[in-house]
């Protein structure tokens, strides 16, 4: 199965932090939310996962 995520835009709802680091990249206990997402994904069968980033 395939899946797609949706991580365009410059996060200036997010800032300071998106000044330095991007928001997929932002941690939620110790973990970037990408790799919550990532994992997620896989372990509902997606096996082919595309990134939308801008």
């Amino acid at each position: 199965m395939k899946a797609m995520i949706l991580a365009a835009g410059k996060g200036t709802r997010v800032r300071p932090i998106t000044y330095t680091m991007p928001k997929p990249m932002m941690p939620i206990l110790q973990k970037p939310v990408m790799e919550f997402l990532l994992e997620l994904l896989r372990q509902h069968g997606f096996d082919q996962i595309m990134v939308n980033v801008s």
